[in-house]
């Protein structure tokens, strides 16, 4: 890490990298609950909800690399072992052996919330502490607020019919 950006990160790094790092399991965990989502779900909103979960899906990756790079810009090790974000996770992901659209759609919702939590907690950490990690969360924060309310539209949407 450069002696700059130590300088103007006024917080534990080691505790913000661990942070980061959670967050980053998140995020793989995430993309690949979408990716798996849109290819499994059955039903009269098929197409519709397919598009969506695509579109989430690849948020969530583009997620996990800026999460990535700035571990790296951090000086942090990203986790290497993909069994290790079943550990590290915050937001739990659940296997969509029900494909119908409910429940595909309403076990992305839990992990929107869950998301949405998490990086509220990480933007409350980095406050006039860490200006672009704080950006980071903000940016992916407004993507995770975005995701839940597709996600609520499609349930009321299904609900008129």
């Amino acid at each position: 890490m450069g002696l700059t950006t130590k300088k103007i990160v006024g917080l534990n790094v080691q505790t913000l990298i661990k942070l980061l790092n959670q967050a980053l399991a998140d995020e793989w965990l995430a993309f690949y609950q979408y990716w798996v989502g849109a290819r499994q779900v059955e039903g009269i909103l098929r197409e519709r909800v397919q598009k969506e979960l695509q579109e989430h899906a690849d948020d969530e990756y583009k997620h996990a690399i800026k999460l990535a790079d700035r571990i790296m810009e951090l000086d942090g090790t990203l986790i290497l072992d993909p069994k290790d974000w079943f550990k590290l996770a915050n937001c739990k992901f659940e296997a969509p052996v029900d494909s119908a659209i409910i429940p595909i759609v309403n076990q992305n919702l839990r992990g929107e919330r869950c998301a949405i939590v998490t990086y509220n907690k990480i933007l409350k950490l980095t406050d006039r502490k860490d200006p672009v990690t704080f950006h980071l969360a903000l940016d992916i924060i407004k993507d995770e607020i975005d995701h839940e309310n597709d996600l609520e539209m499609i349930l009321e949407d299904l609900k008129k019919m």
